[in-house]
């Protein structure tokens, strides 16, 4: 087998936030299938990583299920719908799709799909696939003949309540009737076709009151074979708005349901609960929340009325915007329209040799929609949001130490001489917005004994507080909700509108940034001073939204491309002393005549040396500019025109060089597909062939709408660039509009 030239080695995603995306498959070792917007995800929770993506919908999948097989072998069939009005059969071999057949009818999105294998049946033909959509039709995809025994039917509702009727075929014979008996009620319906006459009767045979809010599903545990002979466990698994997950089981003695097992999450700004599903033999069980958090229970084998939360995959549930890898290359920050900034890290486990990713932090928890990220140091960042004001965020000392913990760094080596410096964490004030720091002096001591809590419950008003904890594992939801918040240290007022784009320089002391604009005024880029947060030069020449901003390897140079389908590229001037803040002046730009693109020019990205820099724009376009030195104003195109083939919206250049000496250059696209290209400057005008194609994404690989932003790790300092240079894998990661991060390893031999 020919090893594979472009991987993708991490995914981060959560499920769409609508009530049946999520699905667990039966039999030994399934797989857990859930949809992320267009995408239907097949993610291991035993081996914790994502397996693969099915990309076929055009639009948000809306539901999902497995088929399940009779011999209680592991599924190979997945059915799904979307708001794209489709139908899709998913036939899975070694967890990869081997064919997806698209059913065409609804008029309308599909919000609920059921399929099952006919008894007896032995090929696909012989599977029943119904659906339900907002066109008010309910669409049967193929059916045969099939008789079975008693039923068993949950039910669930906003009235809290959840209802077993019980659904079985009348007797035909004469049965004499005492009419003293007290029997249930029950309602019967007749079916008939073209041979035999059917009377089935449906009886309410339990009503369980349990939860305090709205129930949103109920799941029984699948069959199974044991020793040859199908299992079909009475235990059922209902989730609420109440934050609360219940088991239900029959009493052995008495018959009567009752609650076995009550999970859920406690604090935290959510809503509840979505979904609930049972791995194949009910040791698991896993929540879908309104936020599109999963939360996973495994049953202690020693002791079964405990159940332990798990790891298990989280993301954003929306658009992710942009993203960053800190100086190190050692973990990624993403910002999204979900209003949160979380941090990805690696797990490192002792004694394993499989490291995993994980979000072990979500410093910011915003009340805006998050646009653009920038790294100061390791541990601090600044982000912008739909609003005027720039937010300084600095690492807390308990995030550094779990940060240790999980990816197996030396804690006194990273905090150095900080220690006594450092804030414990952080919480959000009541109806505030900003992160308030959390010093040891500040920390509220958890009660001591019962009477307390009881006393004050009611009566008195707790904000939410950090609690201090020191984790071996990626955090749960709930801590990540309360407990990896990162204080806010400064906040930058400057801009007229909404905040748009951010960069820093590589030095570290000066901080670009842009916000929306139609006028010129506007589109002023701002300089801050990183040191002293105080505001600096402000560039004033393009005409509408400055899209994206770069400084030069060297820092000589800040690079800016706008909405107005023009760059402009500004000098740094060193007649200025060191002792004041640098001083740029406008170097060289384009304009309507000179411009080479036609329409908005979303992304650029440097050379690793300093001399090239890239564009990308919708027009399709990729164009290398340059020469840049400090006495070159005369900059202009210095490649051919690359043809992307779509809509380019983000380019990046790795750091470093092909084995051939080549430049490489990541280009993604609208369309949601990444195209690897290299690129050397022809020593011929008209350029010819100076472009070359490497490699693109799989389907499963891409996203499934457009790329916001494309970065490869940092490879910064002599030893690591010394490693870089002798490595065979580079890595770059990507964030898009299909809520998905992704971070891919390429073959430097193969580019």
């Amino acid at each position: 087998m020919v090893a594979p030239v472009l991987e993708t080695s991490h995914v981060f995603c959560c499920p769409n936030r609508v009530r049946g995306a999520l699905n667990w498959s039966p039999g030994h070792g399934g797989l857990l299938a859930f949809g992320t917007s267009c995408s239907v995800v097949l993610y291991d929770p035993q081996k914790r990583v994502v397996v693969t993506n099915l990309n076929g919908h055009t639009a948000r999948v809306n539901c999902i299920q497995w088929i399940c097989k009779q011999d209680g072998s592991p599924s190979t069939d997945l059915v799904s719908g979307g708001s794209d009005n489709h139908v899709i059969h998913w036939e899975i071999e070694n967890n990869q799709l081997l064919k997806a057949v698209h059913l065409l009818g609804h008029e309308g999105p599909v919000y609920s799909v059921c399929a099952v294998y006919q008894r007896g049946a032995a090929h696909a033909a012989s599977q029943l696939i119904v659906s339900a959509a907002s066109d008010s039709t309910v669409r049967v995809w193929s059916k045969k003949d099939s008789e079975g025994g008693d039923l068993f039917l949950a039910s669930c509702s906003q009235d809290c309540l959840i209802r077993i009727w019980k659904l079985y075929i009348k007797s035909t014979s004469l049965e004499v009737q005492d009419d003293d008996n007290i029997r249930l009620k029950e309602d019967t319906f007749t079916i008939e076709n073209e041979s035999a006459k059917i009377e089935f009767a449906v009886t309410l045979e339990t009503l369980l009151a349990g939860h305090e809010n709205w129930v949103n599903a109920v799941h029984w545990q699948p069959s199974f074979y044991r020793d040859g002979v199908l299992q079909q466990p009475m235990k059922l698994l209902s989730a609420s708005m109440d934050k609360t997950m219940i088991l239900w089981a029959p009493d052995e003695e008495s018959g009567v349901w009752l609650e076995q097992v009550r999970v859920g999450e406690v604090g935290g700004n959510t809503l509840g609960f979505y979904d609930c599903q049972f791995n194949e033999d009910g040791s698991m069980i896993i929540a879908h929340a309104f936020h599109g958090a999963l939360h996973l229970w495994k049953q202690n084998s020693e002791n079964p009325k405990e159940w332990m939360p798990e790891v298990v995959i989280s993301g954003h549930f929306d658009d992710v915007r942009d993203l960053v890898w800190d100086p190190e290359g050692e973990f990624i920050i993403t910002v999204g329209a979900d209003q949160t900034t979380r941090l990805f890290a690696p797990w490192k486990r002792r004694g394993q040799s499989q490291v995993t990713w994980h979000e072990i932090a979500r410093p910011q928890i915003h009340g805006y929609d998050l646009k653009c990220i920038a790294m100061i140091n390791r541990f601090q960042f600044v982000s912008g949001a739909d609003e005027k004001v720039l937010r300084v965020f600095s690492a807390p000392r308990n995030f550094v130490e779990n940060f240790c913990a999980i990816t197996g760094h030396s804690l006194s080596h990273i905090l150095g001489n900080q220690d006594s410096d450092l804030p414990e964490g952080a919480t959000v004030p009541a109806l505030g917005l900003s992160n308030k720091a959390v010093f040891q002096g500040d920390l509220v001591p958890q009660p001591s004994n019962e009477e307390e809590p009881l006393r004050s419950a009611g009566f008195e008003y707790h904000p939410m507080a950090f609690q201090r904890f020191i984790l071996t594992e990626p955090p749960t939801e709930d801590h990540l909700l309360q407990n990896t918040l990162w204080p806010e240290v400064q906040k930058l007022y400057g801009h007229g509108y909404e905040i748009h784009c951010l960069t820093c320089n590589n030095s570290k002391t000066l901080l670009a940034s842009a916000c929306k604009a139609a006028k010129k005024e506007h589109a002023a880029i701002i300089l801050w001073n990183t040191k002293s947060w105080k505001q600096g030069q402000s560039l004033v020449f393009h005409s509408l939204t400055v899209t994206q901003m770069a400084f030069s390897p060297n820092d000589n140079f800040l690079l800016a491309v706008s909405r107005d389908r023009t760059w402009s590229l500004w000098k740094r001037n060193d007649t200025v002393s060191h002792e004041l803040d640098p001083v740029f002046n406008l170097h060289a730009f384009t304009n309507t005549v000179t411009a080479v693109h036609s329409r908005i020019i979303w992304s650029c990205a440097w050379s690793p040396d300093g001399k090239y820099f890239f564009t990308g724009s919708r027009d399709r376009k990729v164009v290398a500019w340059g020469e840049c030195d400090l006495f070159n104003s005369s900059i202009g195109p210095c490649s051919s025109v690359l043809d992307a083939g779509g809509s380019v919206t983000a380019v990046s250049v790795c750091p470093v060089l092909s084995l051939s000496q080549r430049y490489v250059i990541a280009v993604g696209l609208e369309c949601g597909r990444i195209c690897l290209y290299s690129w050397e400057k022809a020593n011929q005008v008209p350029e010819i062939n100076d472009w070359i194609y490497c490699i693109e994404t799989s389907e499963s690989q891409s996203h499934t709408l457009a790329i916001r932003k494309l970065c490869w790790k940092n490879c910064n300092g002599k030893t690591e660039q010394s490693e870089a240079e002798n490595t065979q894998w580079l890595e770059f990661a990507s964030c898009g509009e299909d809520h998905t991060v992704k971070i891919h390893r390429v073959n430097r031999c193969a580019l």
